[in-house]
């Protein structure tokens, strides 16, 4: 046997709601013989009355009853299927993959989440913990659709990539250390540090920052997790170099330990955070909602660059 037809469920519905043939094909902008037509191909499909003719209208048959109840639930679950396709096919919903590093979870990316879930409660975010040189990887694979980066990020060929936002990198010391105004290369590579592996943009822009200065330092440990780091620091393990991360006009305490010192590095080092994602006929269906919110919790100097 075929399956249903739902426009002959509309109309079966419709002659059970307005009682007789004439109001039916009324409301749904059909031709009378169309509707008497729906009316049989359901009954020949059903083996099966489903109504009862009469001279001023129609009454349901027990089968009649029956399909009006459950294609009443089938015409809505139909109605709903097609709404959720649309708001799929209009951005409006769907499952996006962003990769970015542990600080950007912590202190960024919640401003993001939130303005998103206002503005698209029905689009998900499936967020993956990466480096950044990690992240462009699999965004060229495919197995990541947006990914926020420390720049410079090595560019590849299918990958769209934007400045996004500008952190002034900090000398976060111990607390019982004694320390100038201003931290020097010369001075900090002197003590125990801390730094993000040496496979990540973060390694490679501290180590930069040394070597322009004539240092190499070599450091006490390597770790790509942010609080653990400034656990490290606050228990007098050594300093870190880490962007004070913050949102709009928050004020720089924000997450961090009480006991650590923080000191402005001289000369100055800012982390640039940019957007990278695959090209936009292959981004998956929200993603350009997701660039949206993004757009608009940058920076405002590099929004417009």
């Amino acid at each position: 046997m075929r399956s249903l037809n739902l426009d002959q469920l509309r109309t079966l519905v419709a002659i059970a709601d307005l009682g007789t043939f004439a109001a039916a094909a009324q409301a749904l902008h059909l031709a009378p013989p169309t509707v008497s037509l729906h009316v049989s191909e359901l009954e020949a499909r059903l083996a099966a009355p489903l109504l009862l003719r009469g001279k001023r209208a129609v009454q349901l048959t027990a089968a009649g009853q029956a399909l009006v109840e459950r294609g009443r639930r089938l015409l809505r679950d139909a109605e709903e299927t097609i709404a959720a396709v649309r708001r799929h096919a209009e951005g409006r919903a769907g499952k996006v993959r962003l990769g970015t590093a542990t600080g950007v979870v912590v202190y960024l990316l919640p401003q993001v989440l939130d303005l998103l879930a206002q503005r698209y409660p029905e689009i998900e975010v499936e967020v993956q913990l990466l480096g950044s040189i990690e992240a462009v990887r699999l965004l060229e694979a495919g197995s990541l659709d947006i990914a926020l980066v420390t720049l410079p990020a090595v560019s590849r060929a299918g990958l769209v990539m934007q400045p996004w936002r500008s952190n002034p990198m900090m000398a976060f010391l111990p607390p019982d250390w004694e320390a100038p105004d201003r931290v020097t290369p010369a001075w900090l590579a002197e003590r125990p540090l801390l730094f993000n592996d040496n496979r990540t943009q973060m390694y490679r822009l501290t180590m930069a920052w040394f070597g322009a200065a004539g240092f190499s330092p070599r450091p006490r440990i390597e770790l790509n997790y942010t609080e653990a780091m400034k656990s490290l620091v606050a228990a007098g393990y050594g300093a870190a170099l880490l962007p004070l991360e913050q949102q709009g006009d928050a004020p720089p305490s924000q997450a961090l330990h009480e006991r650590i010192r923080l000191r402005p590095l001289d000369p100055p080092l800012t982390r640039e955070l940019g957007i990278v994602h695959r090209q936009p006929e292959l981004l998956p269906a929200g993603a350009r909602a997701v660039l949206e919110v993004l757009a608009q919790c940058a920076d405002p100097v590099l929004a417009g660059a």
